[in-house]
């Protein structure tokens, strides 16, 4: 194949906190199989899970999920009230992937893979999109704000912006991975078919954000915007420009679930789809040519 004909390949990683960990299963198929993507894009969960992808260590999301799902550090309102964060940050973004679950940064540096985090500016509400080549320093906490949830968590501020969840502005930024020159994509959606974003009626975020009322409608605005991302996506998907794969079933998790046994089954059923999808998935992959080339 001509260098020059061939589409690059794209990863897109929705998040969905707990429920992310239906992405950790797909993720490590892949990696047993060691399929690769010339860039790969996460949002909140995704980005949590795409890093220890990229990393090659198969299992490790599972491991200290299962491991620390019902730790009171790893997140819960005592966190929140002593913090201001649900989640804890010193335990998740420090004592996890420095010493219980270390993660291999140096891997993560040498994968040839271009990895982006989606982050909601708060100022803006608009996504941002940030290419991060390593999991330290200003990286950690680029990646701590990709997964702070709105009303739970503190403004993360990174590269002079306030970002929270990526999820609030592009749940699912396949238009962005697309437009970054990666037009072949894997998407890897975290809710069953045929699922419909319903509109947020807390008061909240109305209250704790008043000071940025374009964060505000952003996330008023979102199942519109995550609706319509769906819609896209099912176009993309018919016409065979990418690949999408989701729970073939519903399962009885919540977003902050501490059952070890529902996050498990979460866990396999996202191993089982990608087995079953397996040999669609290398397929699409390999046919990187351009149509009429």
């Amino acid at each position: 194949m001509n260098a020059s004909t061939r589409q690059k390949t794209g990863l897109v990683l929705e998040g969905g906190a707990t429920r992310g960990i239906y992405t950790a299963g797909v993720l490590d198929v892949l990696g047993e199989r060691r399929v690769a993507f010339d860039g790969v894009i996460g949002v909140s969960a995704g980005a949590i899970h795409g890093i220890s992808f990229l990393a090659n260590q198969v299992g490790r999301s599972i491991r200290y999920y299962l491991a620390f799902c019902r730790n009171p550090r790893f997140f819960g309102f005592k966190n929140l009230l002593l913090t201001g964060n649900f989640v804890g940050n010193t335990f998740c973004y420090k004592d996890i992937p420095e010493r219980l679950a270390p993660f291999d940064n140096d891997a993560f540096e040498a994968s040839s893979s271009e990895f982006f985090i989606t982050c909601s500016d708060v100022e803006t509400g608009e996504a941002y999109h940030r290419r991060t080549q390593s999991v330290r320093g200003e990286d950690m906490d680029i990646l701590r704000a990709t997964a702070s949830l709105p009303v739970l968590s503190q403004i993360v501020e990174v590269d002079g912006r306030k970002l929270l969840d990526g999820g609030i502005a592009d749940s699912i930024p396949i238009r962005a991975l697309r437009q970054m020159g990666f037009p072949k994509c894997l998407v890897v959606l975290t809710q069953i078919d045929g699922y419909r974003k319903k509109p947020s009626r807390s008061p909240l975020p109305s209250l704790l954000y008043r000071r940025y009322p374009a964060f505000v409608q952003a996330i008023a605005q979102r199942h519109n915007r995550y609706n319509a991302t769906l819609d896209h996506i099912a176009e993309l998907e018919a016409s065979g420009q990418i690949h999408v794969l989701r729970p073939s079933r519903k399962v009885n998790i919540s977003r902050l679930e501490r059952h070890p046994e529902r996050i498990l089954e979460m866990y396999e059923l996202g191993r089982k789809d990608a087995l079953e999808h397996l040999d669609q998935i290398l397929a699409f992959l390999s046919d990187t040519e351009k149509p009429g080339v």
